[in-house]
């Protein structure tokens, strides 16, 4: 008997060995594909990415930086330019930015600008931390003495030890980026202030450069000593600028802790409430002010709150309610409006410039509020002394003529309608004009009308 024989590729054998061929090809795409990504994360692309904090340091701006810190370290970008323009901000906030910085493996380039910017307070801080440190033409910084938010009473003792703290904090920082330790002292402690030839000067800062662009070209080829101990060789020539944007939620946050914004924010959301409060069921008014509220103690949160200007900004509001009542012929709204004018103007009390509610804000809030107030008060206190026009209670008072004769009971026109009637007092005859006094089921109790 002859032997018999497979197709080519069709016995056991042959599929077996063709998975094996098919395996052993993706073993070695996965060995190279591995190579590769082990190769490159460990090379530095050329890209900058650039932060821009321009506004006051406070959690959500300090979020941002974080997060722009950690993709700069995942891309492994060639450097990381911090562009600076605060007036500073909360302390624990500025201590979160240090930290990412100081833990970066991206080289951390600040750099204050454009002319006429200031990294003051917390931004001194988070200058003299970076790898390099640089300021635009026109710029300054310093002023960094601690200032306890609200201007609170906290004792000699309190005010020594947060001083003494701010002071060993940025000694330590100077002193490992190699700063001159006794002028960065002197910024906490005597808030003094460097135009940014004083501080390029005085070894605060490494350079001044006109912009970004000049600033990389000025670093290509620095060797820079690194926050432990190590050193990096800056390759900026010719890097590429990748701005790193904040996202929706971040501008949104940010533009909430806004002052003037809180502050419109929460007059709004009053007036929605007492709107929903007086005209029940309305429910968009209700959602809208309690929203508008909730979003307004968000920023006030994170603000210094000074609670004789909420005093004042309430006492505005019961001025204008009695304004309907009184009639001081505008005396009321008057004093109403002064009281939450300066109120406005005294309930943040913040000492970073631009933390306050500006007095424009407070006019063109304050107006209207008056006007809106006064006219929503009058119409709830008109609608519950007008008497009720419907219903049974409505014919109440209502005048009318006898249809028929009143001894004592009859048919009366009242309203646009025929009633059953009943004299209350002596019998009436048709065609006489009557007035309603009471009504008793269907049946109105009816009386001559005296104007008749």
């Amino acid at each position: 008997m002859s032997p018999k024989f497979s197709a080519p590729g069709t016995s056991r054998s042959g599929i077996q060995w063709t998975l094996v061929r098919v395996m052993g090809r993706l073993a070695v795409f996965a060995i190279v594909f591995i190579g590769v990504r082990a190769f490159t994360a460990g090379t530095t692309s050329d890209a900058v990415v650039e932060i821009n904090l321009d506004d006051i340091i406070e959690p959500v701006t300090a979020e941002y930086v974080e997060r722009g810190i950690q993709l700069a370290n995942q891309e492994h970008a060639a450097a990381i330019l911090l562009e600076l323009s605060t007036p500073g901000g909360l302390e624990s906030s500025m201590r979160d930015i240090i930290r990412d910085i100081i833990s970066s493996k991206v080289p951390v380039i600040a750099y204050v600008s454009p002319s006429g910017s200031r990294a003051a307070s917390a931004g001194f801080f988070v200058l003299l931390s970076a790898d390099v440190a640089a300021m635009a033409p026109g710029t300054e910084t310093g002023a960094a003495h601690p200032v306890v938010m609200g201007n609170a009473d906290i004792g000699k003792t309190m005010e020594a030890k947060i001083e003494n703290d701010a002071a060993a904090y940025i000694r330590s920082i100077a002193g490992k980026r190699g700063r001159n330790v006794q002028l960065a002292e002197e910024g906490v402690r005597s808030s003094k202030s460097f135009t940014e030839k004083e501080a390029l000067d005085n070894h605060l800062i490494d350079l001044i450069a006109n912009s970004p662009r000049d600033l990389l070209k000025s670093l290509d080829g620095r060797t820079v000593t690194r926050f432990d101990g190590g050193s990096t060789v800056l390759h900026l020539n010719s890097a590429r600028l990748e701005a790193y944007r904040m996202t929706a939620r971040e501008r949104f946050l940010a533009r909430i802790a806004d002052p003037n914004i809180a502050f419109i924010l929460g007059v709004i959301g009053a007036l929605c409430l007492y709107f929903e409060f007086t005209h029940p069921g309305m429910v968009l008014p209700g959602v809208t002010g309690a929203l508008a509220i909730v979003l307004a103690l968000y920023a006030f949160h994170l603000l210094p709150i000074n609670y004789t200007g909420v005093a004042l900004i309430l006492l505005a509001l019961v001025l204008f309610a009695l304004e309907v009542k009184a009639n001081s012929h505008g005396v009321l709204v008057a004093g109403g409006i002064i009281a939450m004018v300066v109120g406005a103007l005294i309930l943040v009390q913040s000492p970073l410039p631009g933390a306050q509610i500006h007095l424009s804000t407070a006019l063109s809030v304050t107006l209207p509020v008056a006007v809106i107030s006064v006219v929503l008060v009058r119409l709830a206190w008109l609608a519950r002394r007008n008497k009720a026009i419907t219903g049974q209670q409505g014919l109440i008072d209502q005048v009318g003529v006898a249809r028929t004769d009143l001894a004592p009971e009859g048919q009366v026109f009242v309203h646009g309608e025929i009633w059953e009637a009943r004299a209350a007092a002596e019998p009436l005859p048709s065609g006489a004009r009557v007035r309603v006094r009471d009504v008793q089921g269907l049946k109105l109790m009816v009386e001559a009308d005296k104007k008749d």
